[in-house]
C-alpha cells in the first residue's frame, strides 16, 4: 500500500472520531451514566491514534503501524462505542484485542 493512504484513512477515521465524539458529548444521554465514560474513553482514544496515524508514511513499517493502529481504533474504541450505545458489556469481547494492536503499532516503531 502506497504509504501516504494513510493520511486518507487517518481523514476518514479524524471524522469518524471528531462526530462521535461530538454525538457522545451533545446528544447521548444513556440511562446509566457509567456508558457516557465508556464513549469517552473510546471517543478518546479514537482520536489519539487517529492523529497519531497521520505518522505512518515517516515510519520505517508504515503498513505495520498503521494497520496495527486501525485495528486497534475498530476493535477497541469500536467495541466501546458499542457496548455505550447498547449499554451492554457482553459486547466488549474485541476491547482487549484492540488494546493489545495498539500496543504492536508503538512497538512496532522499536524496530
Amino acid at each position: 500500500m502506497d504509504p501516504s493512504m494513510w493520511h486518507r484513512i487517518a481523514a476518514v477515521s479524524g471524522v469518524a472520531a471528531l462526530g462521535l465524539g461530538t454525538y457522545g458529548a451533545h446528544v447521548f444521554k444513556p440511562e446509566n451514566p457509567t456508558y457516557k465514560e465508556v464513549w469517552q474513553t473510546a471517543s478518546l482514544y479514537h482520536l489519539t491514534h487517529t492523529a497519531a496515524l497521520l505518522a505512518a508514511p515517516i515510519t520505517k513499517h508504515p503498513n505495520i503501524f498503521g494497520g496495527l493502529l486501525t485495528t486497534g481504533i475498530l476493535a477497541f474504541s469500536g467495541t466501546c462505542y458499542t457496548v455505550a450505545l447498547l449499554e451492554d458489556r457482553k459486547y466488549s469481547t474485541l476491547a482487549p484485542f484492540g488494546g493489545f494492536a495498539f500496543i504492536g503499532a508503538w512497538a512496532s516503531l522499536l524496530f
